[in-house]
C-alpha cells in the first residue's frame, strides 16, 4: 500500500481511504497526489499539490487559493444557476426542460449526460444545476456520478452542485412542488407542516430530507419559502408556513438547522465550518425581502402580477421570517446558506434610489438593506429566468425582467451584480455575465471588476466545499436505492400528514364506524389550463381508489344505500386575469363575485390594473354543487367533506351542508381515511385565517396577516388561525397558547 492511502475501484469511481485523513471520491483512474504519505485530488491535473485540493488545510484558505485561480470566464460560469433539468424520458413537462437546444436527445440510458447539459457544462463552466425531474434516486445517483466525473477531467475541476425545489409531495402538480418523486419519504407541503404547529417536526422533515437529498446527490434545497402569508389569494401560499409571525420564524429556523446541520459522525473531520458535513444540504431561503404582498393577491411569475405593495405599511415585518428565523439557527451552521429574492417590485419602499425594479435588480433591496443593513454575507440568487425579455402578460414563458425592460440583456446582468446579487437562476449561458463584467470594466476599471467577481465566486464555493463535495461528490448507487425512501422515513412522513390534516368541523359524525356504508360521487373538472398555460380538459373523475376507501368501509352505490357520504373538492380556483377578461378579482368562494367594494385605483403601476365593479369567476364551481346535491340526495344522513387547500376560503357557501369538515393539504388518501376511522386523532389547526365572506377578502391589506374577519359556523366555531378540532372538541393547548395572536 501507497503510503496512508488505499484505492478502491467502485461502480464508476475511485475510493480513497486515507488512514487517519479525508476518504476521497475520484473519478475512474483519476491522478492524485500524494503528501506526506496521504492521498490528494490532482483535480486541475498539474501533478502538485495546490492549497484548494489539500484537505488539511483551513476552509477558507482553500476558498481563496481556488477563487484567486479562476478565471473570469470560469467565475461567470459558477455565477450561472441551471434552467430545469430533467432525468427522466416519461415525465411529460420533461420537453420543457431542454426548450430551445435543438439536439436530438441520443442517451443510451436515462442518467446519461445530454448534449445540453455536457455543453453547458464544459463550454460555459455551470457548476449549479437544478434538477426539476427523476425517475428515482437510483437513476439520480448513476446521473450525477457521470456528471461528477465529467467535470472532474475538466478546468480545475470543480464539482457540481446539485439543486432541488421541494419534492416530498405526494404529488407534483405545480412549480412548487415541480421535483416531486423518486422513491422518496412523502411529506405534507410547507403550509401542511405548519398545521402541525410544530418545529421540531419541521427540523425532523429537513434531517429525513437531506439524507434523502444526499442520497441523490442533491446539496441545495431551493427552500425553504418563509414569505409571511399576508395575503389569502396569493397562488403560492401553499407553499409558506402561514400567518402567524412567531410561527413562521420558529419553522424557518427549524427547517434551516434539520437540512444543514450534519450528525457529528457524519461532519467534515477537523473542518472550520462546525454542522456541515456529508449529510448537509444547503438551503435557499426565499423569498426576499417577502414575496406575499403581490396587489389584489396576484403572483409575479406573470406580468399582471410583478408589483408587491405595503397599504398596511408592513414591509419591515415581512423580513423578520429571515433577520429572526433563517439567519438566526440554533445549529452551528448559522445561518441559511443562500437568499433567493422574489420577481416582485417592492413598490415605493426604495427611500434612498427612488427605483421601482425588481428585488434583484434594487441596490436598495439587496445592498443596503440585505448586505450592508443586516450584514448578510452569503450568496443571493435571482429567481430563475429575470433576465430574458419579457413574454406576454399573462404567461409563465418569457422573461420577468420587471422595472428593467428597457436595458440590453447584458446590462440586466450587470445592474444585478452591481447590486449584490451572485448569481442568475435559469440561465445556462456564461455570455451575458461576460458581457456584464466588460461593462464593470469600462466604468470601474479591471481591478474593481476582478474584485467584485472574486466577492461572489468565494461565496459560491463556500457553499460547494462545506458539504464535502471537494473531497467526494459520488454516491454508491445502491446506498442510494436503500436510503432514499426506507420504511423509517416512510413512515415519519406519514405521521407528518396525519398531524397536517385539520378537523373544523365535526357534527358528532366522526369517527365513522368501519365498514359503514359510504358514498362517494364523482368529481367533475372543468376544462382549464394549468399553471404553465397548457390546456386541460374536462373529466369526471373517481377522487379516490376505492379498493383503498373498502379497507375502512363498505361502498355504496347511491345515497339511498349509505349511511354516509364522501365528498372530495378543491378549495376555489380562480385566476384574476384572461386576455378575454383583464384584471379580475381573484375569487375565494365558489360562486362568481362581484367587486363592488375594491380600490378604484390601483397602488402600483401606471398602467389601470383596477378590477372594480368586475366579477371573479372560479374553475372550480362545480365543487359547490357536488356537496350541496350530494347533501339534498342525502337528507339527515352525514356528508363529510374533504377540501383539498391551496389557499384560504369562504366557506358559508358549504359549511351548513357538511356534517364533518377536514382540510388536506396535499396528503395520502390514507392519511385522511386514518382519521376518518378513528384509526388516527386529528391534531392539527388553521395555520391562516378561514375569512367570513369576500368583502373581508377585498378588505384586507395585502402586507398584513390575520387582519380579516374570520367565519363563524352553525356550531359557533370561529375558523381563525390556530382554530382546530379533536375528538374532545375545540384544541386549546400549548400550541395554541405559544402561537396564538
Amino acid at each position: 500500500m501507497p503510503g496512508k492511502w488505499k484505492r478502491i475501484p467502485k461502480d464508476g469511481y475511485d475510493l480513497i481511504i486515507n488512514e487517519g485523513g479525508a476518504t476521497l471520491g475520484v473519478a475512474s483512474g483519476a491522478p492524485v497526489v500524494e503528501e506526506d504519505g496521504f492521498a490528494f485530488k490532482d483535480l486541475n491535473r498539474n501533478g502538485r499539490l495546490d492549497p484548494y485540493e489539500d484537505w488539511r488545510l483551513p476552509l477558507e484558505d482553500r476558498i481563496a487559493d481556488l477563487a484567486g485561480r479562476m478565471s473570469v470566464a470560469e467565475i461567470a460560469g459558477l455565477m450561472l444557476y441551471s434552467a430545469h433539468q430533467s432525468i427522466s424520458k416519461t415525465n411529460p413537462l420533461a420537453a420543457l426542460m431542454y426548450k430551445g437546444h435543438d439536439a436530438p436527445d441520443t442517451r443510451e440510458h436515462i442518467w446519461d449526460l445530454t448534449g445540453a447539459q455536457k455543453q453547458f457544462l464544459k463550454d460555459d463552466n455551470l457548476r449549479h444545476v437544478l434538477v426539476a425531474m427523476v425517475e428515482n434516486a437510483l437513476t439520480a445517483a448513476r446521473w450525477n456520478n457521470q456528471a461528477q466525473g465529467f467535470v472532474e477531467s475538466i478546468g480545475l475541476g470543480i464539482p457540481i452542485n446539485i439543486s432541488s425545489d421541494p419534492r416530498h409531495l405526494p404529488a407534483g402538480t405545480s412549480e412548487a412542488d415541480m421535483g416531486s418523486g423518486g422513491d422518496i419519504s412523502h411529506w405534507p407541503d410547507h403550509i401542511g407542516l405548519a398545521a402541525a404547529f410544530d418545529a421540531d417536526l419541521v427540523r425532523r422533515f429537513g434531517e429525513v430530507a437531506s439524507k434523502e437529498y444526499r442520497a441523490m446527490g442533491i446539496t441545495t434545497a431551493l427552500s425553504p419559502q418563509i414569505d409571511l402569508a399576508t395575503d389569502p389569494r396569493w397562488w403560492r401560499l401553499t407553499g409558506t408556513f402561514g400567518e402567524g409571525l412567531r410561527l413562521v420564524i420558529d419553522m424557518a429556523r427549524a427547517y434551516c438547522d434539520g437540512f444543514q446541520t450534519s450528525s457529528p459522525k457524519a461532519e467534515i473531520s477537523g473542518s472550520d465550518a462546525p454542522g456541515w458535513g456529508y449529510e448537509s444540504v444547503n438551503t435557499m431561503a426565499k423569498h426576499w425581502p417577502g414575496g406575499g404582498s403581490g396587489e389584489g393577491g396576484r403572483d409575479a411569475h406573470f406580468g399582471y402580477g410583478q408589483y408587491a405593495v405595503y397599504p398596511g405599511k408592513n414591509f419591515e415585518n415581512l423580513q423578520r421570517p429571515f433577520l429572526e428565523g433563517a439567519f438566526k439557527l440554533n445549529g452551528n451552521t448559522g445561518q441559511t446558506s443562500a437568499v433567493m429574492p422574489y420577481y416582485t417590485v417592492s413598490w415605493d419602499q426604495d427611500t434612498k434610489n427612488g427605483e421601482n425594479v425588481g428585488n434583484s435588480y434594487s441596490k436598495y433591496i439587496i445592498g443596503d438593506l440585505l448586505r450592508d443593513k443586516y450584514g448578510y454575507d452569503g450568496v443571493v440568487c435571482t429567481d430563475w429566468g429575470i433576465t430574458p425579455d419579457i413574454g406576454p402578460i399573462d404567461t409563465f414563458f418569457g422573461g420577468k425582467c420587471w422595472g428593467v425592460e428597457t436595458l440590453s440583456v447584458a446590462e440586466r446582468h450587470y445592474k444585478i451584480l452591481m447590486a449584490g446579487v451572485d448569481q442568475f437562476g435559469g440561465n445556462n449561458d456564461k455570455q451575458p455575465v461576460l458581457d456584464a463584467y466588460q461593462l464593470g470594466v469600462q466604468e470601474h476599471g479591471e481591478a474593481f471588476m476582478r474584485e467584485r467577481f472574486n466577492i461572489s465566486a468565494k461565496r459560491l464555493l463556500r457553499n460547494i466545499f462545506r458539504v464535502g463535495l471537494f473531497e467526494n461528490p459520488y454516491l454508491d448507487p445502491e446506498v442510494s436505492r436503500s436510503t432514499a425512501g426506507c420504511a423509517e422515513f416512510v413512515s415519519a412522513g406519514f405521521e407528518a400528514q396525519i398531524k397536517s390534516v385539520v378537523l373544523l368541523k365535526n357534527k358528532n359524525v366522526l369517527p365513522l364506524a368501519k365498514k359503514t356504508r359510504v358514498y362517494i360521487p364523482l368529481r367533475h373538472i372543468n376544462a382549464g389550463h394549468n399553471w404553465f398555460g397548457i390546456p386541460t380538459p374536462a373529466k369526471d373523475i373517481l377522487p379516490i381508489n376505492l379498493d383503498l376507501v373498502r379497507e375502512y368501509f363498505d361502498i355504496a352505490d347511491s345515497p339511498e344505500n349509505a349511511d354516509a357520504a364522501f365528498c372530495f373538492i378543491e378549495s376555489p380556483k380562480s385566476d384574476g386575469y384572461t386576455k378575454e377578461r383583464g384584471y379580475t378579482p381573484i375569487n375565494l368562494q365558489y360562486r362568481p363575485w362581484k367587486a363592488v367594494n375594491a380600490r378604484q385605483k390601483n397602488i402600483a403601476g401606471n398602467d389601470d390594473r383596477s378590477y372594480f365593479g368586475k366579477t371573479g369567476i372560479t374553475n372550480n364551481e362545480c365543487d359547490l354543487d357536488l356537496v350541496l346535491e350530494t347533501k339534498k340526495r342525502m337528507g339527515s344522513k352525514p356528508v363529510i367533506v374533504v377540501v383539498k387547500t391551496a389557499n384560504p376560503f369562504v366557506p358559508a357557501e358549504f359549511e351548513s351542508a357538511a356534517d364533518a369538515a377536514l382540510l388536506d393539504f396535499t396528503v395520502e388518501p390514507k392519511a385522511i381515511l386514518d382519521i376518518i376511522s378513528g384509526k388516527a386523532e386529528p391534531s392539527a389547526l388553521l395555520p391562516f385565517q378561514m375569512p367570513k365572506n369576500m368583502e373581508t377578502v377585498e378588505a384586507q391589506f395585502e402586507d398584513l396577516p390575520l387582519d380579516m374577519e374570520p367565519y363563524t359556523d352553525t356550531s359557533g366555531n370561529i375558523w381563525d388561525f390556530a382554530f382546530g378540532l379533536n375528538w374532545h372538541g375545540l384544541i386549546n393547548d400549548e400550541r395554541v397558547r405559544k402561537y396564538k395572536t
